[in-house]
């Protein structure tokens, strides 16, 4: 034989408790003989008897501090305290809203942190135009996060790609533009010219090189020429002059 002891109660139903809401608070404690008087208290107030407590329709008003008392004729105890917090209708709206803006603003930070490529564009390395046989590099840069590590170039009025990566060695005359790609999209950058010279002013630069250096190489021979007939002609002065000197002796 022993008074109430290991006095608890439970709540359902669990969770959040909206205005309107129908709550039961059930008392539970260990005694012998079993208690049969059971009391409810809201903070220091009576509010009801049984072992069972019925609040239908609950509003915020019945937001509190609820126990209840086990008692049998060998004693009494009382259980720990549990809360009720009662939410009205408006307030679970409000939290919802705020909630979801909270959801938004984190979703649009992320937007703003992670995108895909912009602002793409193409640089020239030279005056974009070469002669027959030289190539001109395209260098394609952009903006995005994360970085564009994916370049793919086209030439315009074409379907397929011409190259791909970052840099981009164009040989023959058309406009050009590049794509750059990372995993939240892609997007093209505007075309620039690439004009090829076929290579005439090359070539006569190459033939008057060759006219010049040819032309050179005659002068040199004519040159040697002329000394080596000069001086056989100088030799055979001289040996004119010792033979008349040698016949008057």
């Amino acid at each position: 034989m022993y008074p109430p002891k290991s006095v608890s109660v439970s709540i359902s139903p669990s969770g959040e408790i909206v205005s309107g809401d129908s709550v039961t608070l059930n008392c539970s404690s260990d005694s012998n003989p079993p208690a049969l008087n059971f009391s409810w208290f809201k903070g220091g107030t009576f509010v009801g008897s049984g072992r069972i407590y019925n609040i239908s329709k609950i509003r915020s008003d019945d937001s509190g501090e609820y126990k209840c008392r086990s008692r049998n004729k060998h004693g009494e105890k009382y259980s720990d305290a549990v809360t009720l917090n009662v939410m009205c209708e408006l307030m679970i709206i409000c939290i919802l809203f705020i909630y979801k803006f909270i959801i938004f603003y984190y979703l649009f930070i992320i937007c703003l942190l992670l995108d895909p490529p912009r602002n793409v564009s193409v640089f020239v390395t030279g005056s974009g135009e070469i002669v027959s046989g030289d190539s001109v590099t395209l260098i394609c840069s952009s903006d995005s996060n994360p970085p564009a590590l994916n370049f793919s170039w086209f030439k315009e009025n074409e379907s397929s790609a011409v190259g791909s990566g970052q840099s981009f060695s164009a040989l023959q005359s058309g406009r050009f533009y590049c794509q750059a790609h990372n995993q939240h999209g892609s997007q093209r950058s505007d075309a620039v010219t690439v004009t090829v010279h076929h290579g005439a002013g090359r070539n006569v630069i190459v033939i008057a090189a060759t006219s010049g250096g040819l032309f050179i190489i005659i002068i040199i021979i004519i040159t040697i020429l002329f000394i080596i007939k000069k001086r056989r002609s100088d030799k055979t002065e001289d040996l004119t002059v010792t033979q008349h000197l040698i016949w008057k002796v």
